[in-house]
């Protein structure tokens, strides 16, 4: 079918931008509208119907049972009063409703009678001229999305992660969309992932930088130059932030794409096999990315531990060195009246002579042997 065939040209963009997305609908809401409503529409046969004003919650789903399709909500952090409503009108389970409501949830899929409720952690990366000890890498939102079977709503948390784009080139594929809300369920999963590829590319660069800088040698000798284990420790963090919305996700998707689900159509279902193999993908990069900092962190520390003894290896050779004319001084220092070469003629040309000498000798045997 060419509709499947183009699925993936449909929802995927060619390279998903690492710039934020915050933009909302410029709409003049009705006073019943929440204002935590950023668009509402209903969508018949994969069209957008267009209306005079903006539609309230309640009056897109009065449509729906009536002239059939399906309504999709936006919501932007909206508060417990504000989502109380909407969650009235759609039967929303009282569990789901309070996870989308307080957020911070970790990606997960819980299934009730006649709803699907998706977590989804949005990635941002932050760009930066020079990565440092305080660097902030990547931002994290949140969407959340409850699907039914006329209706999809998306809650999202946090400055970054905005749908709009998203929703404008659905709206360019009415035959995708006449799937249903599991098409557009199937269209965010696919666009969060893409955004954790981005993510993960951009790092890799990061990382790369921070392993150059530790193993590359250094000007004067060759020993490793080592950098500052802040930064290193700084990148574990953020790298930890990034599994943290990789990792939970793995079986949800696996759930969606293997597992026959009543409210995601059979057609839809496939790809989501794609997602989970790209999710699986990222989830590795992720893993690598961890252990490879651990291993730059703990070389990191060696060559700083290495750099403390060869400093204390130079300490230690000019003490042996300085050792010589101090004994040599403290014992003519001494102020006895019957001592050798006290009163020779050449006993202070002879006692300095044989003390560079001494020096000198070390000062060659130290120096061959990698302590100077």
């Amino acid at each position: 079918m060419s509709m499947i065939r183009d699925l993936r040209a449909a929802v995927r963009p060619s390279r998903p931008s690492l710039r934020k997305d915050t933009g909302t609908y410029d709409t003049t809401r009705d006073p019943a509208t929440p204002s935590c409503v950023v668009d509402c529409a209903v969508y018949r046969d994969g069209v957008r119907i267009e209306t005079q004003k903006p539609l309230s919650p309640h009056e897109a789903m009065r449509q729906v049972r009536r002239d059939g399709g399906f309504v999709w909500i936006g919501l932007h952090e909206p508060t417990e009063a504000e989502f109380s409503g909407i969650a009235s009108e759609f039967g929303l389970h009282p569990l789901a409703v309070e996870d989308a409501v307080q957020a911070h949830q970790r990606p997960k899929l819980e299934r009730y009678d006649d709803s699907l409720f998706a977590v989804f952690k949005t990635i941002h990366y932050v760009d930066h001229d020079e990565l440092t000890a305080n660097s902030e890498v990547v931002e994290t939102g949140e969407v959340m999305c409850f699907t039914g079977r006329d209706f999809f709503i998306t809650v999202r948390h946090g400055g970054q992660g905005s749908l709009r784009t998203l929703r404008h080139r659905l709206q360019d594929d009415p035959e995708l969309l006449a799937k249903g809300p599991s098409a557009v369920l199937h269209a965010i999963a696919d666009h969060v992932v893409d955004g954790y590829i981005a993510v993960a590319d951009a790092m890799q660069v990061d990382i790369d930088e921070v392993e150059t800088e530790v193993f590359s040698p250094s000007r004067k000798g060759g020993t490793p130059r080592g950098t500052d284990a802040g930064r290193i420790y700084q990148l574990k963090r953020e790298v930890l932030e990034f599994k943290r919305a990789v990792a939970p996700l793995m079986r949800p998707m696996l759930l969606l794409s293997e597992r026959p689900m009543r409210l995601v159509d059979p057609d839809i279902q496939k790809y989501f096999r794609d997602v989970a193999d790209h999710l699986a993908r990222v989830h590795e990069q992720v893993v690598g990315f961890d252990e490879l900092l651990n291993s730059i962190l703990q070389a990191n520390l060696a060559q700083a531990s290495v750099a403390q003894n060869e400093d204390m290896r130079k300490i230690t050779a000019w003490a042996a060195i300085i050792a010589v004319p101090t004994m040599v001084c403290g014992v003519y220092g001494m102020n006895f009246r019957y001592m050798p070469e006290l009163h020779w003629k050449y006993g202070y040309p002879v006692i300095m002579s044989i003390t560079v000498a001494i020096c000198l000798g070390i000062h060659r045997t130290l120096k061959r042997n990698g302590w100077l």
